[in-house]
């Protein structure tokens, strides 16, 4: 894309000049030191360096093809006359990482502001798309606050099996349930595995990759639209060495994340996530971004919004499509648009235009797959994006998805079945003897940012055999962790605070009454207060296992889930000192 700019700054007032323009014997070691790598004076100096974080990594299917968008972005930014140079990240790939990439989320954003920080860098482009890569890359360029320009990696292109649409995530909860009652054999399970998931690109449900990319997108962060184009789709290269030719523009123009990200933003981030039918765990990124910059943002906002814009977006889990239909309805353009009067038209993009002026002559061709706010997939009065619970089991808050979820079971009363960890419920849950129904209410805790250690998405629990041979497909669960956003069922995730640190979680007892109304927005157990705070006199906090490494400090320094998961050291927006060059 050529897009016309406006100059602000001149070459001196770059960060790269201090340390290539300068005539000590430090300017003298950075030029010799680049021309060691065959590059000739000419091709580096007086030039903006565009620096590309590059989250591409062998144990990360999503970002397979990242090295090569890599090429793509050099070809922009050469042609814009910038210099270009890649640096890796660390690759947040969410099916590999254990426990959990949220506990590493923090770790990619601390390296992405320090790897821009630390380098001659004017300006970036990040390449990420998984999951906790679009939010970790976000968080550290938005405390860097130098030109930025997201380039998401893409949706794989639709799966199909034996005639049926299939979605990566949604389908294989789905078929794993089928395998469990023997719907399926273990022979049609090996052969939907090397079928299902077919090219590269994140998941193409609306799981949190296409939730974060399209929010990031709405933010005003990508190229308007880039996020909805499939990977493995040849405009999608074209897209990346659009960022960066546009990634040299912002650098003159000094255009930086502060100038982008505003009150105006972080709603329109809102409406379109609730339209999207978004992932829950977007719930926990958003108020992460908003505070790195400055900006105020609360589950309360966003159960506000939620109770106004209904799913629009016809894909699973909420729905029947997949992104690639999507990106051939128009995308997230289309559905930008015809969102209209909810978005902030004014808010400033990456382009260098208002997201009004971005979306103008988008159009929909599919009125199926974007829907018109009259008719949603999911009306409001059957089911939210997000729904925000509080009550004596979850003080600070607690959230649900009940556009994925059982309508019966929005307000229910039943006997809680408590498990402290993955372990001790694996081993118990499909035993034949165990005390379950239809009406109990299964619990996993100590699976929040602290106790998981990292949150993992542990939230889905699952169904036990001898329910689903009953034909129960669906229970009332609550968890202190979180879940797949290609998910779906009556879940209670994200209670705070966990009970690793004490939250009322942690002294539920099996048998306990567990009250959920979800049109309230309560979450409750059935006990005078007398009777919690005589089991908080026995609560004693357990003793963590990591007395060293990453997972020792992040326990130390997280925030709880309505507050983001960030580190407190990371939060807000004071200045960190440019690095000394002697």
């Amino acid at each position: 894309m050529t897009m016309h700019h406006k100059q602000r700054v001149s070459l001196g007032d770059l960060r790269s000049q201090r340390w290539f323009a300068s005539e000590d014997i430090r300017g003298f070691a950075h030029r010799q030191r680049t021309q060691q790598m065959g590059l000739r004076r000419e091709e580096f100096m007086g030039k903006p360096v565009i620096g590309i974080l590059n989250t591409w990594s062998d144990a990360s299917p999503c970002h397979a093809h990242l090295r090569d968008r890599a090429e793509a972005v050099k070809r922009g930014v050469w042609q814009a006359g910038g210099y270009p140079i890649e640096l890796p990240a660390l690759s947040v790939g969410e099916v590999m990482v254990k426990p959990t990439t949220m506990l590493y989320r923090n770790f990619l954003a601390m390296e992405a502001e320090e790897l821009l920080r630390s380098h001659p860098i004017d300006g970036c482009v990040m390449l990420g798309g998984c999951d906790k890569s679009t939010p970790g890359l976000l968080m550290g360029a938005i405390s860097m606050n130098i030109p930025a320009i997201y380039c998401p990696a893409g949706p794989m292109s639709n799966g199909r099996w034996r005639g049926q649409i299939t979605g990566a995530g949604t389908h294989t909860k789905r078929y794993w349930n089928e395998l469990q009652t023997g719907a399926i054999s273990k022979d049609d399970w090996i052969d939907l595995e090397s079928r299902m998931t077919r090219t590269n690109g994140t998941c193409n449900t609306m799981g949190t990759a296409t939730t974060m990319t399209s929010i990031a997108d709405a933010m005003g962060l990508c190229l308007t639209g880039a996020s909805s184009i499939p990977a493995s789709d040849s405009g999608h290269p074209r897209m990346a060495s659009a960022c960066g030719e546009r990634a040299v523009a912002m650098v003159w123009e000094d255009l930086k994340p502060s100038d982008i990200l505003s009150a105006a933003s972080i709603r329109n981030a809102l409406v379109t996530y609730m339209a999207l039918g978004g992932s829950t765990n977007a719930a926990i990124h958003l108020i992460a971004m908003a505070r790195r910059a400055g900006l105020s943002l609360t589950l309360d906002d966003m159960n506000a919004m939620a109770e106004k814009i209904p799913v629009l977006v016809n894909l699973f889990p909420s729905g029947s499509y997949l992104m690639e239909d999507f990106y051939f309805a128009g995308g997230l353009p289309a559905l930008l648009r015809k969102l209209g009067d909810h978005l902030d038209g004014s808010a400033m993009t990456v382009e260098g235009r208002c997201l009004g002026d971005a979306i103008s002559g988008s159009e929909c061709y599919d009125d199926d797959i974007i829907r018109d706010p009259n008719n949603p997939v999911v009306p409001l009065e059957a089911g939210r994006t997000l729904v925000l619970l509080r009550g004596n089991l979850a003080p600070d808050g607690a959230i649900m998805k009940t556009s994925a979820a059982d309508p019966q079971k929005l307000q229910h009363r039943g006997p809680a079945l408590v498990f402290d960890s993955p372990a001790e419920m694996a081993a118990q849950i499909n035993d034949p003897d165990l005390d379950i129904t239809r009406d109990t209410v299964l619990v996993l805790r100590n699976s929040g940012p602290v106790g998981g250690p990292g949150m993992p998405e542990w939230g889905n629990l699952p169904i036990p055999n001898k329910l689903l041979k009953q034909g129960v497909t669906d229970l009332v669960r609550i968890s202190d962790g979180r879940m797949s956003g290609t998910h779906y069922g009556t879940c209670v995730l994200h209670v705070s605070p966990e009970a690793a640190v004490g939250g009322p979680l942690a002294l539920l007892q099996t048998g306990d009454t567990v009250i959920l109304d979800a049109h309230a927005g309560r979450l409750d157990v059935d006990l005078p207060k007398q009777e919690l705070e005589r089991r908080r006199q026995g609560w004693s906090r357990p003793a963590s296992p990591y007395t060293r490494s990453f997972t020792a400090l992040y326990q130390r320094h997280v925030s709880q889930a309505h507050e983001g998961c960030d580190f407190d050291f990371l939060e807000g927006t004071d200045p960190v000192p440019e690095p000394s060059i002697y």
